[in-house]
Order: structure tokens, then sequence, then C-alpha cells
């Protein structure tokens, strides 16, 4: 049976970007044009329709309980928030203090800052002596890639059955296919993608959206 896809090109991709009922979003647009002066760096970004499928996500799980490790300038976060139960919370792990100030000052704009905590330092070191006040629903992973399988590792016992994680970035730009595979960080994603499929703790689905997302259920 052949493959069902759709290769997408530059107006396509604009028509998909265009019919969304959040396409018109002025703090979100301002927060990605900030971010995007930055320069290179602003690859990290999510794209726009990724944000508008975490705010869903969440929205559906009716998450009360969240985590993102990686949060960059805060684009993510406030799509994440935004879908919150309305006494839901999101804690955030990241390095930087300069590239999150960018999210709180965001975060202040959106009405949300009351939602989210920022946890500065080693996800890792935070990871292990942090524990969420119930368990987790919801965890969105889009930090170093070495770093996803100790994350997941760490944040498993701590979700609900049928929580949900969402890992970014897992076709690596297309090069996760490369032969052979010797970069560090494409090893480590497709080594998790090849974990995910046959760990019998999750049930996953690996979607070729923007640039890969995993997602994986806890059973």
């Amino acid at each position: 049976m052949s493959a069902k896809y759709v290769s997408l090109n530059d107006a396509l991709y604009n028509y998909v970007v265009c019919y969304r009922s959040r396409a018109d979003d002025p703090l979100l647009d301002a927060l990605r044009a900030e971010t995007e002066a930055l320069g290179d760096v602003a690859r990290m970004l999510i794209s726009r329709e990724q944000g508008d499928f975490l705010t869903m996500l969440t929205k559906l799980l009716n998450v009360r309980s969240g985590v993102e490790v990686g949060t960059f300038t805060g684009y993510s976060s406030i799509c994440i928030a935004r879908g919150l139960a309305m006494d839901g919370r999101l804690t955030c792990f990241d390095t930087s203090m300069d590239w999150t100030a960018m999210a709180r000052r965001y975060w202040e704009k959106d009405g949300l800052a009351d939602r989210l905590e920022l946890r500065l330092g080693n996800a890792a070191e935070e990871l292990t002596k942090w524990e969420p006040a119930e368990p987790l629903d919801l965890v969105f992973i889009d930090a170093d890639k070495t770093g996803y399988d100790a994350y997941f590792e760490m944040l498993l016992p701590k979700m609900k059955a049928n929580g949900l994680f969402i890992f970014d970035n897992m076709v690596w730009g297309g090069r996760v296919i490369e032969e052979p595979l010797a970069d560090p960080d494409g090893v480590a994603i497709d080594l998790l993608n090849r974990k995910l499929a046959s760990d019998p703790r999750v049930e996953s689905v690996l979607l070729p959206f923007a640039d890969g997302l995993h997602l994986a259920r806890k059973r």
C-alpha cells in the first residue's frame, strides 16, 4: 500500500496556517517578532500551528498539572497555559534567565503569570528534587535533545495514568533517517523514538507535524 501524505510547499503551508481559529493573535505575534529579532536562536520557537495544537490538547485533557522542559521566550508555555483548567498550573524548567525574562513579560501581558511557575537551573537536577502538588496530566519537552530520555524517566513516575508526554523536534529536520547517524542529538532522538514505540509503559505515535511531535500516553 502506498504511503498517504502531502508534501508541503510555502503556499500550502501558508494556507494551513491561515485557517486557524487563532490566526489573528497580536500577543503571540509580538512575542514571535521579538524572539526572531534575537537572530538564529529563534529557530527554537515552535510553529504557530504547534502552539494552537498545544492549547487544544491541553483543553481536551482538562490539564490541571503540567510541566514544560525548555521554555525559551515563552511561546509554548503561553499556548499551554491558555488551555489549562481553571485551577491549573504549569511548571516551567529552563536554564536561561535572559530568555525567560522575555517569557515572564509576556506571561504578565497575557494575564497568565499566576498560572505559571518558572524554575531556573539544570532541569535534570531540578527534577530530581521537585514533586508536583498532584500527578501530572501533561508534559511538553523541547530542550536539549540528549536530555530527553532522562526527563522522560524522571517525569513518568510523577504522571497519572492517561497523562500525555509531547516531545518536539522528533524528526530533527528530516535528518533523523541519515545513515550513518552520528550527531549526538540525532542519535538521542532516534533512540528515544524507538524506545517510545516499544515501551510497554506508554502508547505512542510519532506525527510529522512541523519538526515532528512524538506523543506518548502513560498506560
